[in-house]
């Protein structure tokens, strides 16, 4: 008995194929697409964290790859013509399907690596990750062959799944979005320490996106919000460095910009001493 498309072709003849071919396809394809919208209508009408919305996409990316390999076996399954071909090819096909397993070496590896990432979470979409100085940035996309990062130039990074799940990953969001951001200033050897520790610990306050991390236990003593040490002293300046508590990691750099900014416009207008390098002239 044929299916329920072949028996509308003459699957004898080389249109007939061509044609069923073509249905399966096509139906596939919708298919595919209603799964996907489907799964676009259940991450926007619905609230999921960060795991349900990758588990999500991650599956939305599959659906795809799957169906379009369930169509071309259904496809060589069902037309005698293929259905001998692969009979024959399979029957003897041992160096041929060596051949085909290490050509797919790579894309089975970045598969089950995809499916890795989704399972044990070491980063999610959305979350603002690092894997060294040039491959850093947010999460965007985990399919079944890459992980897509994009970076704060709005440029996209395309990490094969095998690789990045290999590489030590440092996750800025994975448990906790709050960071604890280093700020460092310079001053000149004769500035008034105390004086510049109060503008740095006023202007970091006034930032948008610092927050009030201590403990009830550290509100009590009065302690600052902002911590601001004295890191060194070399021969021509003062090391300061101020410990903020930020919101969002997104917004590290620019706090980190607007801060030095208001500091040094406070440096000067209060007459905080600058450094200023001291070069030794030797006469020979």
């Amino acid at each position: 008995m044929k299916n329920l498309f072949a028996y509308r072709f003459d699957l004898d003849s080389f249109f007939g194929i061509l044609g069923y071919v073509f249905v399966v396809v096509f139906v596939s394809w919708v298919i595919s697409r209603i799964i996907r919208y489907v799964i676009v209508l259940l991450m926007k009408h619905r609230q999921v964290d960060k795991f349900g919305r990758t588990s999500i996409q991650f599956f939305r990316n599959s659906v795809k790859f799957f169906i379009g390999v369930f169509g071309i076996i259904y496809i060589i399954m069902t037309v005698p013509l293929f259905r001998s071909k692969a009979t024959l090819i399979f029957s003897g096909a041992g160096i041929l399907a060596a051949i085909i397993g290490f050509a797919a070496q790579a894309a089975l590896s970045n598969l089950i690596a995809g499916a890795f990432i989704v399972l044990f979470r070491p980063f999610r979409v959305g979350d603002y990750i690092k894997l060294d100085e040039a491959r850093v940035g947010i999460v965007e996309d985990i399919t079944l062959r890459h992980t897509v990062i994009n970076n704060f130039e709005n440029k996209r990074l395309i990490i094969p799944n095998s690789v990045i799940s290999t590489d030590s990953v440092l996750n800025h969001t994975i448990e906790d979005s709050h960071v604890l951001s280093f700020n460092n200033f310079k001053i000149g050897l004769k500035a008034d320490i105390d004086l510049a520790r109060r503008i740095i610990q006023e202007e970091a306050i006034k930032q948008p996106n610092v927050i009030d991390n201590r403990t009830p236990e550290q509100v009590l003593k009065s302690s600052q919000q902002v911590d601001v040490r004295v890191i060194d002293v070399h021969t021509d300046y003062i090391h300061m460095r101020a410990y903020v508590w930020l919101s969002e990691p997104f917004l590290e750099f620019r706090t980190k910009c607007a801060l030095k900014e208001a500091v040094h416009k406070r440096f000067l207008k209060e007459g905080v001493d600058l450094p200023i390098p001291m070069h030794k002239v030797v006469r020979l």
